[in-house]
């Protein structure tokens, strides 16, 4: 899910809105290539801790910036998604791919990055 919110930033994929080439350099593209690629990422096992930790950080920043300033409740200021996001990636994190991952075949060690 969290490749589909970088694929509607970046793509205007799944009725998102597309953003033009000068923006990808905004906060709201940033946000979408960590989203999209890390979104990837996660899913095959590649540099699964480092991609995890970026994106709990901007999951962080996403929170903070964006749905705090409207409450403190998760529920009504539209961010439980990005602090259910944050809560997985700190797990992962933690645990990394194990043995999911392409990290172990590619870097030929059992508890990679």
């Amino acid at each position: 899910m969290f490749f589909q919110y970088g694929a509607q930033k970046l793509f205007g994929w799944f009725n998102g809105s597309q953003l033009q080439v000068d923006s990808i350099f905004s906060h709201f593209g940033v946000a979408g290539v960590i989203e999209f690629f890390g979104g990837i990422f996660l899913v095959i096992g590649l540099l699964t801790r480092i991609t995890a930790a970026i994106s709990a950080i901007q999951m962080f920043v996403a929170y903070v910036w964006k749905h705090a300033p409207n409450g403190l409740m998760p529920i009504t200021n539209g961010g439980e998604a990005a602090l259910l996001f944050f809560a997985a990636f700190l797990v992962i994190l933690v645990y990394g791919a194990r043995k999911w991952g392409v990290d172990k075949e590619l870097l030929g060690c059992s508890d990679c990055v």
